[in-house]
């Protein structure tokens, strides 16, 4: 017999034979807390759902809701919590609350519900960050300044909080005042590729083109040299300090980051040439095949469906033949070819003689 279901039949019998709902309430609360002790979120679910169900009270609807997050269910826990009075909340549940938000990707109600818990917990430190953050990529930078910098007036040596501030004032265009907290960090010990990436760029749009130099090139080293807009930065810099040579090796190692996974554009593509053909769209299944063959340039019946596709279809019978006679030149190396295989050369043979019966 499980352990809950022994603790169930105990405290049953501990109650009066006429229990007061509160009683009972109690007892599936105290049935889910045992749960919950053992990290044993689902029976602790069917609990708390019971007693929330004979009575909805503060204490039941929070553990409920600290169930619900730890189950990754963030929208049934916003729906719990945000209806409980913010004075009622304890700082856990206020936190869970504006996470909860947050991981659905609901922005305002995040910088709501964070600005609340702030006003309560001003010294909250990673929600102070994570509000500044958000007012900068919710286009109110300005707003995140304020909110980071009214923190620093006590704390000024919080790291997550500098970085959200530095990257709200790099979003407000201000990069003097981006590079110098962006200093700071790194005089903190932050020397995270981020902070000597956003240091660089900052440095770079005030023409401090050294400072940008030393920091790019460190982010750059940072990433594996695998970062292709560090290394377009960096290569600019390097042009614009008449480092010509590095610059135009940056440059073009850049450019050769930024290229797209083959093996992943040619599973594109030939999709993308299928969906064409299937939904009768003939002219961009041909663009799309040909695209596929510059990532796959060995593709036999992609030759033959474009040829196919011009011949009969769009009746371009000229780049028909040409494709026609590639496909000829592949398929004419393989040394087993299948049946189908034959049965596509004798087919693309016809088609090259009636070509030549014009």
């Amino acid at each position: 017999m499980r352990i809950h279901t022994i603790l169930t039949l105990a405290l049953w019998a501990a109650l009066p034979l006429k229990a007061e709902v509160t009683d009972s309430v109690q007892l599936f609360v105290q049935l889910g807390d045992s749960c919950m002790q053992q990290y044993n979120t689902f029976e602790a679910l069917k609990h708390y759902q019971q007693a929330y169900e004979m009575k909805d009270t503060i204490e039941v609807r929070t553990k409920l809701a600290d169930c619900h997050y730890k189950r990754g269910n963030y929208r049934e826990t916003s729906e719990l919590l945000k209806n409980v009075p913010e004075d009622s909340l304890s700082h856990d549940a206020f936190r869970q609350l504006c996470f909860s938000y947050q991981k659905q990707g609901d922005t305002d109600s995040y910088i709501y519900w964070t600005g609340q818990l702030v006003n309560h917990y001003p010294m909250d430190g990673e929600m102070v960050a994570g509000l500044t953050l958000a007012y900068a990529k919710n286009q109110q930078p300005q707003n995140g300044i304020i909110c980071g910098m009214r923190y620093c007036l006590k704390d000024s040596t919080n790291i997550l909080v500098n970085r959200a501030l530095a990257d709200a004032w790099f979003m407000n265009r201000d990069f003097s005042a981006a590079a110098k907290l962006y200093d700071r960090l790194l005089e903190q010990g932050d020397s995270t590729f981020n902070t000597l990436y956003s240091a660089g760029m900052s440095y770079s749009r005030i023409d401090s083109l050294e400072r940008a130099y030393k920091y790019l090139q460190l982010a750059f080293l940072i990433s594996g040299m695998q970062h292709y807009g560090c290394a377009y930065r960096l290569g600019v810099v390097c042009v614009d300090t008449k480092r010509y040579p590095e610059g135009l090796n940056y440059l073009k190692l850049a450019t050769e980051l930024m290229l797209p996974d083959t093996t992943v554009m040619r599973a594109i593509t030939l999709s993308q040439g299928e969906g064409y053909y299937l939904t009768q769209q003939y002219l961009e299944a041909v663009e799309a095949w040909k695209h596929h063959l510059s990532y796959n340039p060995s593709s036999v019946a992609t030759y033959y469906n474009i040829a196919n596709a011009d011949a009969y279809l769009l009746k371009d019978n000229e780049e028909a033949e040409a494709y026609y006679r590639q496909f000829l030149d592949l398929a004419r190396k393989e040394e087993k070819p299948t049946e189908q295989l034959k049965q596509m050369i004798k087919n693309a043979e016809d088609m090259i003689r009636f070509f030549d019966k014009r």
